[in-house]
């Protein structure tokens, strides 16, 4: 087997765990707010990385100096992960995939302010189709435009930020050590947010399948996308991930009798198009 074809196979672990984290976010909704679907995920996934960790022994290689900017990165990503499952609860699917994509976009503008990268046409001309295609997504109307779709589009930038975050930790801290910290700091952030008003609702044993389902595909997903990168190069896996979109379309259709709106999806071909130039020129340019 090729190591495309075994790089097609780990995104579509990572497609089936993004998917599925989606529907059981939205189900989730019902019961839970944002902060308390955070709360109980953290916890989860906690546990499984601790005892990952243990196991591993790779518990030796976390430290403290650099918990500043572990603790900057985990407010984006709680930040963003909570205007995600928002935006879950309250617009079409593929509405909030769509704009998903555009993260890579957002790290194109925010790493030369933060990392100090250059700035080149090529990532002006991505960044600008992605933002030709958020405005078909949205089709933005003063007096319909819908908080959802507020929602997602900001959920991307701070998942931009977490990205940045994440490259500037990775010069420094091991896998474990960012995982560890992700989780614990979740778990405290959601504690806090879910108890700020007094009441936090407690789990049910029905909704504990899907709160340990929304946990192990939330740390797979992010484990089958490397994996598929460390098999093949960006510009063969990357892909592979638009095929999100018309699963979760369908998805969202049979589920949740959601009408597949065709802006979405020429919104998002030229989200995609805008990252997949800026993948396909830098990998050219390495090469």
């Amino acid at each position: 087997m090729s190591l495309a074809i075994q790089a097609a196979l780990w995104m579509l672990g990572a497609i089936f765990s993004f998917t599925t984290m989606a529907i059981a976010g939205r189900e989730l909704s019902a019961g839970f707010d944002t902060f308390e679907i955070m709360l109980y995920r953290s916890a989860i996934a906690l546990l499984i990385v601790l005892v990952l960790i243990y196991t591993t022994g790779t518990y030796r290689k976390i430290g403290t100096s650099a918990w500043r900017t572990h603790l900057i990165r985990n407010i984006f990503h709680f930040t963003g992960q909570n205007l995600w499952f928002y935006a879950l609860a309250v617009i079409p699917l593929a509405q909030v995939f769509a704009f998903e994509f555009t993260t890579p976009l957002w790290v194109i503008l925010l790493s030369p302010l933060l990392l100090g990268e250059r700035f080149t046409t090529i990532r002006l001309i991505s960044a600008l189709m992605g933002f030709i295609g958020i405005l078909i997504v949205a089709r933005p109307d003063i007096e319909s435009l819908h908080p959802g779709v507020l929602a997602a589009a900001a959920c991307a930038i701070f998942f931009a930020l977490t990205y940045v975050s994440t490259k500037r930790l990775t010069r420094t801290e091991s896998i474990s050590a960012i995982m560890l910290y992700l989780c614990a700091l979740q778990l405290v952030f959601g504690l806090v947010s879910a108890g700020f008003d007094g009441v936090i609702g407690l789990p049910d044993i029905v909704d504990l399948p899907l709160l340990a389902l929304l946990a192990v595909c939330g740390l797979l997903a992010h484990f089958c996308i490397t994996k598929a990168l460390t098999l093949a190069p960006a510009t063969v896996v990357a892909p592979f991930d638009f095929v999100r979109l018309p699963i979760i379309a369908v998805a969202g259709m049979l589920i949740y009798d959601e009408s597949i709106d065709i802006y979405v999806f020429v919104g998002a071909s030229i989200i995609f198009a805008g990252n997949y130039l800026n993948i396909w020129f830098e990998m050219r340019k390495k090469g």
